[in-house]
């Protein structure tokens, strides 16, 4: 009964803790997307208010659908995620694996090497990969970007992954090579199903970035043909006067596909950030 008793304050604090984390991470997002369903009026007038009969307005979202493709830039942040991801996650599940499973020389070594890309940011190499890209013909297409963004992903997914790779069993890989199947086959059909709770925690954590980054679509794909949602809503920001309607009308579109990713991968995530057992 004690315990129970001295267990209430300590869960209610808890859940405080949470809660108030829970309204400070929240608070920009709502803000944005009640703003945008705004006038401009109210925008200024309560900022912190939702929208009320005479300050609610569409002119934001008829704004971003009118004056901007914003199809097509979204088009091309989900071809760009969608693509960079499954690179990700396919390479870095093999290499992961590989580190994992096989001992080689420069096992150690290869492995220090790969989470150095994890310290080190790739943006310091940004006049690099610009040249890269010249030279190779590939600026202003969606294949520099998702290049980029797949080197990005590749060390945290690997450093992630390789570490639940190492707690699956021995016993049901080695038993997989007696019937006779191929390592392919052990990698696929046995490894993948028992990591896909890391699988989906790789995911968010690399989708996000991609999603949300400014400065390689600003610097390797600017055309038109090329722009990202992120590079889109840079239309409606002007030198001496900026559509705040529809900036906040095209940030808020923007932050659907993570929410739904989140939505459809949360168990996933949670299951993938505090699980350190392989069923």
């Amino acid at each position: 009964m004690s315990t129970a008793t001295h267990s209430l304050p300590r869960a209610i604090g808890a859940h405080a803790v949470l809660l108030t984390y829970t309204v400070i991470a929240l608070f920009p997002v709502i803000l944005v997307i009640m703003n945008s369903f705004k006038s401009r009026a109210g925008i200024f007038g309560a900022p912190l208010t939702p929208p009320t009969p005479k300050t609610f307005d569409l002119i934001g979202y008829t704004t971003v659908f009118g004056q901007g493709d914003f199809l097509h830039y979204f088009q091309n942040s989900l071809v760009v995620t969608v693509a960079s991801l499954f690179f990700v996650l396919l390479f870095g599940a093999m290499a992961a694996f590989a580190l994992s499973e096989y001992r080689f020389r420069g096992n150690t070594m290869m492995g220090l090497y790969l989470a150095l890309g994890i310290m080190i940011p790739i943006r310091l190499g940004t006049v690099a990969i610009l040249q890269l890209m010249v030279a190779s013909g590939l600026v202003n297409t969606l294949t520099a970007l998702i290049l980029v963004y797949t080197a990005q992903g590749l060390p945290l997914a690997i450093f992630i992954l390789s570490e639940f790779m190492k707690q699956v069993s021995d016993d049901l890989k080695n038993a997989g090579r007696i019937d006779g199947l191929s390592e392919y086959t052990i990698f696929f059909r046995l490894v993948l199903p028992l990591v896909r709770p890391s699988m989906a925690t790789v995911a968010v954590f690399t989708m996000i970035p991609i999603w949300n980054d400014l400065w390689f679509p600003l610097i390797l794909a600017p055309s038109e043909e090329t722009k990202t949602v992120t590079l889109g809503a840079q239309l409606f920001l002007g030198q001496f006067v900026t559509n705040w309607n529809a900036i906040l009308a095209a940030l808020s579109l923007a932050i659907l596909p993570v929410l739904i990713l989140y939505v459809i991968f949360s168990r996933q995530l949670i299951r993938g950030i505090t699980s350190g057992a392989v069923k």
